[in-house]
């Protein structure tokens, strides 16, 4: 007799980038994901290690509501573009995935949110990731242990550094973040409700009392935000 209960779906992996940051800090002439590099735009880079992840259903690009650029940098982008971009990583990440929702995202689906910046990401990097999470009850985050000693910087004299602070149990965080879609979408309602600053997705969920995973990340990965950033991952592009 066959059985008419239909068979779990296993849970799919959906990548989201926000993309609707203004680069302010890049001292590019516009958004930072938009600046040429190595022959592309910065986000270009950033898709093509995600297109080359097989395990990904798809990739979310979340844009600003203005924003008139995408298309142009991205040409032959094979997944989906929302144009629902907030004023803050939160808020972006938030309506992204209310619009993984409606492409058919489910609550128990894991969404990896990465940054459009990090446009040095390897695949296998992100297979990682994905390897080290998907049996674990909370998800986690690509990051690094923190090899430099730490300064705090004097509160009166600006430039000067007041103290050593340990750098024992610390790392950078970087992404993807890896975490289920309901999940992630309720910490950040809640830390929305209470007024938190989220930073990146791990705050939020740590704000639920959870623990995410610290998988080893690479130097490599890193975000480029100042300007002598982008000769340095120009250097890198250029090497591989």
């Amino acid at each position: 007799m066959t059985s008419s209960l239909a068979a779990p779906v296993p849970p799919r992996c959906y990548a989201l980038v926000p993309c609707a940051g203004v680069g302010q800090r890049a001292g590019a002439s516009g958004p930072k994901q938009y600046a040429s590099l190595a022959g592309q735009a910065v986000v270009a880079h950033t898709l093509a290690a995600l297109a080359a992840v097989p395990r990904l259903a798809a990739t979310l690009v979340v844009v600003s509501p203005q924003d008139p650029q995408f298309e142009d940098h991205v040409p032959n982008f094979a997944g989906w573009v929302a144009r629902c971009g907030g004023d803050t990583r939160a808020v972006s990440v938030l309506n992204g995935l209310q619009a993984l929702r409606e492409r058919g995202a489910l609550d128990a689906d894991w969404v990896l949110v990465h940054d459009a910046a990090r446009c040095l990401l390897q695949p296998a990097w992100v297979d990682r990731l994905i390897d080290a999470c998907q049996d674990d009850a909370v998800g986690g985050l690509l990051a690094l242990p923190l090899a430099d000693t730490l300064k705090d910087e004097h509160p009166s004299a600006p430039g000067r550094a007041a103290a050593t602070l340990p750098r024992s149990g610390k790392w950078a965080a970087q992404t993807p973040q890896m975490f289920r879609l309901g999940m992630l979408q309720r910490a950040l309602h809640a830390a929305a409700a209470v007024g938190a600053t989220i930073t990146d997705e791990a705050s939020a969920i740590e704000l639920q009392g959870l623990a995410p995973l610290l998988v080893p990340g690479e130097m490599e990965n890193l975000k480029v935000t100042w300007p002598a950033d982008f000769a340095l991952a120009r250097r890198l592009l250029e090497t591989r």
